[in-house]
């Protein structure tokens, strides 16, 4: 079995739901309040353990209730911590969401998340072995994540990188990484909008995520749509880091590119079905009557 390492984020979502967005300068009345944990990184470690094995999460913590919050969340759900470390100097992170109109609005407090150096995840990489997947967001430094994918391409490791939240990525390492696999406001931004040609420079690779639509990629002769799940909708975070779990768990079991993508498809339309960004995750017992598991 190969070994799923999420390296990234690891956070406390502190959630407020309520009817509307305030405007500047204005003041509402919540329905709700509720805190989680959360993070891509940690969010997509525990999507990934809840239907794979040997999933390892490799980030930073501080050394607060927050920090134990988020350590014993990732044991309870199965995830290998022996990549998660505590800094002294920073809080752990946090992310500030609001849920109106069934979306979402979040703002991310980085915080230890920032410690997760190169020097920090290479004695990770190290023990990992040929095939290995690695899976990878941007809510930790931008020259950890091109390490990270340099490092992948020279030795064999499989690499996935969700562009999430975006910000510019250079051109080797669209041309290292394995998978890239944006949602349409990113790919959007990455590819200054011309969504088709993108997809047919990079088969195989460019991954772009629709929503409830699912997903599409080129597959070196004409561009898919693997389609997705229409669910009643509770929360729609965390749907995007429960699709690259599912997804790096479908490479895992060697599926191939198409039938990843429906796996990931099912796995995310689940996630919205509950509560934070971890609520709705599913188990593959979740997924049995949908999925031949």
């Amino acid at each position: 079995m190969k070994n799923i390492i999420v390296i990234g984020s690891m956070s406390i979502d502190l959630v407020v739901s309520a009817s509307k967005r305030p405007g500047k300068g204005e003041t509402i009345l919540g329905e709700d309040f509720f805190t989680t944990p959360g993070g891509k990184g940690a969010n997509q470690a525990v999507a990934a353990a809840r239907l794979g094995e040997q999933v390892h999460m490799v980030g930073r913590i501080g050394e607060d209730d927050f920090g134990k919050e988020i350590y014993e969340n990732l044991k309870n759900n199965n995830v290998i911590v022996s990549g998660v470390e505590p800094v002294t100097h920073l809080p752990s992170g946090t992310a500030h969401i609001t849920l109106s109109e069934q979306d979402n609005s979040i703002i991310v407090v980085p915080s230890a998340n920032y410690e997760v150096t190169p020097t920090f995840v290479q004695k990770h990489l190290e023990s990992l072995s040929e095939g290995d997947i690695v899976l990878l967001q941007q809510e930790i430094p931008s020259e950890t994540v091109e390490f990270v994918i340099d490092y992948c391409s020279k030795n064999g490791l499989v690499s996935i990188l969700n562009p999430a939240p975006y910000r510019e990525i250079i051109d080797s390492i669209i041309e290292k990484v394995d998978y890239l696999t944006p949602n349409e406001t990113e790919s959007n931004a990455m590819f200054k909008g011309d969504l088709d040609d993108a997809l047919s420079a990079y088969p195989m690779k460019l991954i772009v995520t629709l929503g409830e639509k699912g997903a599409v990629y080129h597959n070196g002769h004409e561009k898919v749509q693997v389609d997705g799940f229409i669910r009643d909708v509770k929360d729609t975070t965390g749907a995007g880091d429960t699709f690259n779990g599912a997804f790096a768990v479908a490479l895992q079991k060697e599926y191939n590119l198409e039938k990843a993508l429906a796996f990931a498809n099912l796995a995310a339309s689940h996630s919205v079905t509950g509560m934070g960004a971890q609520g709705g995750m599913p188990t593959l017992e979740d997924i049995k009557g949908e999925w031949d598991v």
